[in-house]
């Protein structure tokens, strides 16, 4: 009877584990704080909710081209090496070595910015975050959010302001692009910069929900023959 309960209580907890991952990742990002317009009035922001699809390669591959263009030359995503880019984002080596290594020469080194830390923080009064796992930090809606949020403010010291992340230090490097595409062309960028971040926190996250699928529908197979085990074994005591 243990061996059944034990067996019950293994599926019971791997259902509940996927459940509220799947119900943590839902529940994320769903309020970005709140912005004052120009009357004086505050209001609630909420977040939009990014279009992240770690199956979706070609997204992940153009967010990786846009993010060496335009992030990296500040930001580092130090816990990520050059060479994982093209091993599992199917990028050939010799362009991940042509276009997108902008800091080093070697592909086996980790993604940092070309900048001093020091001077960083001369320029924007403090070293700009690594983004390694940014996504998984502030929620990949709030990172999709605050990015859409640049809007200019010549009261600061770069022209821009952000509705998310108000009196934010970090330029709106992203402007030329917003000037040089419509809408839904800037759109889809900046949900392609959030989709390759995404997969930038956990490379693995795809690979790891399948195989938690397996082993779901092992348990949930292994439970057959348990408990037939189990009733076999009891079945003389009264």
């Amino acid at each position: 009877m243990k061996t059944l309960q034990k067996t019950l209580a293994g599926v019971g907890l791997a259902v509940a584990m996927a459940a509220g991952a799947s119900g943590a990742h839902a529940a994320e990002g769903h309020g970005c704080g709140s912005y004052t317009d120009a009357a004086g009035k505050e209001h609630e922001l909420q977040c939009e909710k990014a279009p992240v699809d770690l199956t979706n390669k070609a997204s992940i591959q153009r967010g990786a081209s846009l993010f060496m263009s335009y992030c990296v030359g500040c930001h580092s995503a130090q816990y990520v090496r050059y060479s994982k880019m093209y091993k599992d984002l199917d990028i050939p080596k010799e362009l991940v070595e042509k276009y997108l290594m902008v800091t080093t020469d070697q592909v086996g080194d980790h993604i940092t910015a070309g900048i001093d830390p020091e001077l960083q923080k001369g320029w924007f009064g403090a070293q700009p975050p690594d983004l390694s796992s940014e996504t998984r930090l502030r929620g990949e809606d709030w990172v999709y959010t605050y990015l859409l949020g640049f809007y200019e403010d010549p009261s600061r010291p770069w022209g821009a302001n952000n509705l998310v992340l108000h009196n934010v230090a970090m330029p709106f490097v992203l402007h030329d692009m917003q000037m040089n595409t419509s809408k839904e062309e800037y759109r889809q960028n900046i949900g392609d910069i959030v989709n390759f971040m995404a997969w930038l926190a956990e490379p693995m996250a795809h690979k790891r929900k399948v195989i938690g699928v397996y082993v779901l529908v092992f348990l949930l197979l292994l439970f057959i023959p348990v408990y037939f085990l189990n009733k076999e074994f009891w079945k003389d005591v009264k």
